[in-house]
């Protein structure tokens, strides 16, 4: 229970750092918010893991594949947060659940799994959900939903990658490392685009990345109770609360393409974790 409640408010924390972002990107450049997203986001949670998980902070033995899940996470906040400056919170995270399936059709060829047909028909049925949210032919098909989808396919990556650094270095470090990958990165380019804030500008830009630092700790606790595998489809609950902050402050609510889109989205998401359980019982 305790890893389902903490798992739940992960995916309740998150989506109001989407809100605040979203609210931002009306004045402020995407960069200068995915900025505060890291930079705030590290400076919160350094201290945390220097008191409370000091142990954990030893040097990865795989800093090469560190730097790039890092970088991938990078480019995936970026192209996400570009999307939702955009189009609205529901729309970019439904196109950005397609990282399930790029994992499933990935990991054979990075990870050496093996993968069945149902599993294969389950990745397709998938892109047919992607194909009726921005429904080719019929809306004109933009940058930002592009972005969205983008951050699925990175994610995708990101989540193939922890995987293989899940057998080596510790999840903590590896959860500290990519912030500091992404805040070095993009500290780099803020000069280039940076306008200056106000006071209260300062203030919501903390708070992305205190909701983020906040989402990814209850993320670790629920990990502490449950196998990974068995939490993730209750990633999908993050939706719920993001159509409420786009409905409530943004006056977004998706429509029945959206929402078809959607369903065939996460019902492909879920057979595939299933499968993948059963599989992996059946092996033990």
């Amino acid at each position: 229970m305790k890893a389902v409640t903490f798992n739940l408010l992960a995916w309740v924390m998150l989506p109001i750092m989407d809100g605040i972002a979203k609210y931002l990107s009306s004045d402020l450049p995407v960069l200068q918010i995915t900025w505060a997203r890291y930079f705030f986001t590290v400076f919160f949670t350094l201290p945390i893991m220097f008191f409370l998980f000091k142990k954990y902070l030893v040097w990865t033995t795989n800093p090469k594949l560190q730097f790039l899940r890092g970088l991938i996470l990078l480019i995936a906040n970026i192209c996400f947060f570009y999307s939702i400056s955009i189009i609205s919170l529901a729309k970019a995270l439904t196109l950005a659940f397609i990282a399930p399936l790029i994992v499933t059709a990935f990991s054979p060829f990075f990870l050496g799994e093996n993968v069945g047909y149902r599993r294969w028909l389950a990745v397709i049925i998938g892109f047919v959900g992607t194909l009726v949210v921005i429904r080719p032919g019929f809306v004109e098909i933009n940058l930002a939903s592009i972005a969205a989808l983008t951050t699925g396919i990175m994610y995708g990556f990101y989540l193939i990658i922890t995987r293989k650094l899940s057998s080596s270095d510790n999840p903590l470090l590896t959860l500290l490392l990519t912030g500091v990958v992404g805040a070095i990165i993009i500290s780099l380019i803020m000069p280039i685009v940076w306008v200056q804030p106000s006071l209260t500008q300062w203030s919501l830009m903390a708070a992305v990345g205190i909701f983020a630092c906040i989402g990814h700790f209850f993320l670790i606790l629920s990990l502490k109770y449950a196998d990974a595998s068995k939490l993730a489809p209750f990633s999908y609950f993050e939706i719920i609360t993001n159509i409420l902050v786009g409905y409530y402050f943004f006056g977004d609510f998706p429509d029945k393409w959206t929402f078809l889109g959607l369903f065939i989205i996460v019902s492909a998401g879920i057979y595939i974790f299933r499968r993948e359980i059963i599989n992996k019982n059946n092996i033990l």
